[in-house]
């Protein structure tokens, strides 16, 4: 099927499928960072865990021929970085922003070593569903081929939103993001707490990771997160720390990222790889918006260190 002549509505289209498909990291590695920052730790060791995710999520759907098993394999690689994470943080006197430093380092060089037999073989790609089939405009078609991931992701973003206003175990995450103190009284353990809601966060980096390796871009290089993992924790801090919102912050995000490629599909070539730094200038254009004390600490977890 030839292409179509769609003028100026291919911006749009173009952004549009864009988003969904860049997307997908943000959201897992957002609401990762949402989940353990809820509970009064900040992790900034995800774009490490992002990456090591992406690898391992890639060698082992290459060696099973199964993109699924290599999610899983992403998701119990995130969850391992999380656990010793949280294990090391657990420690008196440790420093969760360093740590996560540390583990960022510790993740890629990982990442990194292991990888490098698996950057030339190709793996098998995750499906994606194609909700554009309704259409004869193969742009149309290609804009809405969506991902498993990015729907599981907006179940899982209604799911932990749910989870936090009105479960039991929501509202012990909240209790021991908000208060140490008030979650011993209540004979909570907040280490064990910070320790799982960390775990878990990691989980959903390594998810994203995977995504990025096995669908978009849909291989395994050594630079293939160009910081989404640090840039997840200015998402989270803008979407005040709502999973829902994390859901759209990260649509927002992966917009951006498309804007390059989208102005590209109608002519546009002039400082076309200005373009490419949309999302850098939009996590900092967020980060100076909510740089000020009354904004950058409405609706954070009391325990955070951005809080004291």
């Amino acid at each position: 099927m030839e292409p179509v002549d769609i003028g100026l509505w291919g911006v749009p289209l173009a952004i549009l499928g864009g988003a969904i498909r860049v997307s997908t990291p943000f959201i897992f590695v957002s609401l990762g960072e949402c989940l353990t920052e809820r509970s009064g730790r900040i992790n900034l060791g995800l774009e490490g865990t992002l990456v090591f995710g992406a690898m391992t999520g890639y060698a082992i759907a290459f060696e099973t021929g199964n993109p699924f098993i290599g999610v899983l394999a992403a998701a119990l690689a995130g969850a391992c970085f999380g656990l010793l994470h949280g294990w090391i943080c657990k420690f008196k006197g440790v420093n969760d922003i360093a740590v996560g430093i540390a583990m960022m380092l510790f993740g890629m060089g990982l990442a990194f070593f292991f990888g490098k037999p698996y950057i030339q073989p190709q793996a098998p790609d995750l499906p994606a569903i194609p909700l554009g089939f309704w259409s004869s405009v193969p742009q149309v078609q290609a804009a809405l081929q969506v991902n498993v991931l990015f729907i599981a992701g907006g179940i899982l973003a209604v799911a932990m939103a749910w989870m936090f206003k009105s479960t039991r175990i929501g509202l012990t995450i909240r209790v021991v993001g908000d208060s140490t103190d008030a979650a011993r009284a209540m004979g909570l353990d907040p280490d064990r707490v910070r320790l799982l809601s960390t775990a878990a966060g990691g989980a959903l980096a390594g998810i994203g990771g995977a995504y990025l390796s096995l669908y978009y871009p849909g291989s395994w290089t050594e630079g293939i997160s160009s910081g989404q993992g640090l840039m997840a924790i200015a998402l989270v801090i803008f979407a005040r720390w709502n999973p829902i919102n994390c859901f759209w912050a990260a649509l927002l995000f992966g917009g951006a990222g498309a804007l390059g490629p989208a102005l590209q599909s109608v002519g546009v070539s002039e400082g076309y790889y200005l373009f490419f730094a949309a999302p850098y200038v939009l996590t900092l254009v967020l980060l100076i918006l909510t740089s000020s004390p009354d904004r950058a600490v409405q609706g954070a977890p009391l325990e955070l260190s951005l809080t004291k």
